[in-house]
């Protein structure tokens, strides 16, 4: 075969898939449409919507602070001596109640003390009963020794005494006036020196109670500092009682969150003195007292007002408010509430009475100042508003919303003015 030949196969060979591909491209080409002219419209904008209406919305605030026992009794030895005696309980967090005996202090040398200055006592009352005899014999001794004394004066006139016998007279009539004034003198001491020692019995006594202390208050045991057959000095901190029927939490809340439960309040009293013993009535202060147990779990307490701190912290600018729980021994429950204990860290949120009337949002659909409200021709409108405070996620509005509005939830970016909304559902 000859390289003509050869040529002329190889074109045919290729010439029949170009025809095929023509033929294909012609029939495609011929099935196409052509183009369509465009529907000219404006795009609405999906968006959230949310229809304002007017609520009762509870203000709170919200701080944090440490349990503390209400009351702290100092157990100060009053008397010295050694300890014969305590309480078997008496370890640090015991619980211990009211009048049970705590310890008792050795009390035969505070016995001895009483019963000497009841024998003084006893001394002088023999003393002042003997002093008024020998007051009763002076005063006749007096008599017969004045009634001697003029008659020797009368008798010298006459000359039938000497000189003498008259001064003697008169020396023995001058010493018994002067022994009356002395028994007079020491009558009247008496009383005075009586009082001194019904002192020092009143004295004895109080130091002889005061080596048997009972608990005055259902406390808990802390600080313990003695034992059995120890000695104790007078003024020697023993220990110390927390009480348990009521605890206190001076919890730091911010004073623009405090302020929040005065808005709308009209009724504040302006006396001073009645302001502060009715600000808990008048503000509806109901504090909750909340300890975070983990794994979502929150324990709570329901406690009451008491004061306000003296004092605004100075690192944090948080004014102190003092709250109490009742009882709170009475209040366990194993597994769920435990027992509110010294030194525990806690919440307290204060709710303030309800406030009628009130335009309330999600803090996120505020935006600048600004709020999106979809109109009646379902159009965008972008409002300024004030708000009145923010509370946690919301927000409560003074000026710029109303009643019926139709709040925006969706963020636009961009947001124009006038723009066409469509409202849709939030599963959408």
């Amino acid at each position: 075969m000859t390289e003509k030949t050869a040529s002329r196969l190889k074109i045919l060979w290729v010439l029949p898939p170009v025809l095929v591909g023509i033929v294909i491209l012609l029939v495609m080409k011929s099935g196409k449409l052509p183009p369509q002219p465009s529907q000219a419209g404006e795009v609405a904008i999906p968006v959230q919507i949310m229809t304002l209406e007017a609520v009762d919305f509870t203000p709170i605030a919200q701080g944090y602070g440490s349990v503390q026992p209400a009351e702290v009794w100092k157990a100060v030895a009053q008397v010295s001596g050694r300890i014969i005696a305590t309480h078997p309980r008496l370890k640090n967090g015991e619980i211990i109640t009211r009048g049970e005996m705590l310890y008792q202090i050795d009390p035969v040398d505070y016995e001895l003390s009483l019963a000497q200055a009841q024998t003084q006592l006893a001394e002088l009352d023999t003393q002042q009963a003997n002093t008024r005899a020998s007051i009763e014999i002076e005063q006749k001794n007096l008599a017969l020794a004045q009634k001697e004394y003029r008659r020797l004066s009368k008798l010298l006139k006459k000359g039938n005494v000497s000189q003498s016998s008259v001064d003697s007279a008169e020396r023995s009539l001058l010493q018994s006036r002067a022994q009356l004034q002395n028994l007079q003198n020491s009558l009247s001491l008496i009383p005075l020196q009586k009082k001194q020692q019904q002192a020092k019995i009143v004295q004895a006594q109080r130091d002889l109670a005061n080596t048997r202390i009972n608990a005055p208050l259902n406390m808990k045991v802390s600080g313990l500092a003695i034992e059995q057959d120890q000695f104790v000095s007078k003024g020697q901190l023993l220990f110390s009682g927390d009480a348990i029927d009521e605890v206190e939490i001076t919890a730091q809340v911010s004073p623009s969150s405090l302020k929040n439960l005065f808005q709308n309040r009209q009724d504040l009293p302006q006396d001073i003195s009645l302001l502060a013993n009715s600000l808990a009535s008048i503000t509806g202060f109901k504090p909750t007292v909340k300890l975070d147990m983990g794994n979502d779990q929150i324990a709570s307490w329901q406690a009451r007002f008491k004061r306000f701190s003296d004092t605004v912290d100075s690192q944090t600018r948080t004014l102190g408010v003092v709250v109490a729980v009742d009882k709170p021994l009475q209040q366990v429950i194993p597994g769920q509430r435990p027992p509110l204990s010294k030194g525990m860290f806690v919440e307290v949120s204060i709710a303030g009475k309800p406030q009628p009337g009130r335009i309330v949002v999600p803090r996120y659909a505020i935006r600048d100042s600004h709020a999106y409200v979809m109109d009646n021709q379902q159009r965008l409108q972008i409002r300024p508003l004030i708000k009145a405070f923010d509370q946690r996620q919301q927000s409560v509005i003074a000026q710029g919303l109303k009643v019926g509005d139709k709040l925006v939830l969706t963020d636009l970016i961009p947001a124009v003015e006038g723009m066409l909304l469509k409202p849709v559902d939030a599963g959408e």
